[in-house]
């Protein structure tokens, strides 16, 4: 049976879409596709502040989100599915937002990455919400970035005690 000609198509691997919305195809991997890309998204971070600063990183937060949220979208959209497993990210962003408070130290940065796993996976309130209310690339990004920011108040308190 053909495709209807009004379906959107998949996107090609190639498209800036499909490689930002599965962060190169981190979101490719299986089990688990958003720890995969919470994973790839530690090495970027690392350099980012190694060689910017925190500043850079906090940049790169609000790039990410908002680059995510137009290739979540377009990804999703070509899949015909709200919110696509591999669409990872949204992991990449909210990974990034807990890292702001962790000083370049490994422990820190491990620390981080099973925060946000954790509440990524629980969402607590408003990103659960966010998660079963909102639609498209918004609503995507968004549950994440509202549950990274219970982790990056969780290891800023962490690293002032």
């Amino acid at each position: 049976m053909a495709p209807s000609p009004t379906a959107p198509a998949p996107l090609p691997a190639w498209h800036p879409a499909f490689l930002l919305a599965t962060w190169f195809g981190s979101g490719l991997l299986k089990p688990a596709p958003g720890t995969w890309g919470s994973l790839a998204a530690l090495p970027p971070a690392w350099l980012l502040v190694h060689y910017g600063g925190i500043g850079a990183l906090a940049a790169g937060v609000v790039a990410v989100s908002l680059i995510g949220w137009w290739a979540a979208e377009r990804y999703a959209v070509g899949q015909g599915k709200n919110d696509p497993g591999e669409v990872v990210i949204d992991e990449v962003a909210g990974q990034w937002l807990v890292l702001l408070a962790a000083p370049l130290d490994p422990l820190y940065y491990a620390a981080g990455f099973v925060l946000f796993r954790i509440l990524d996976i629980t969402k607590p309130w408003p990103a659960r919400w966010a998660d079963r209310s909102l639609h498209g690339g918004l609503g995507i990004m968004l549950d994440d970035l509202l549950a990274a920011g219970y982790g990056l108040a969780a290891l800023w308190l962490f690293r002032i005690w």
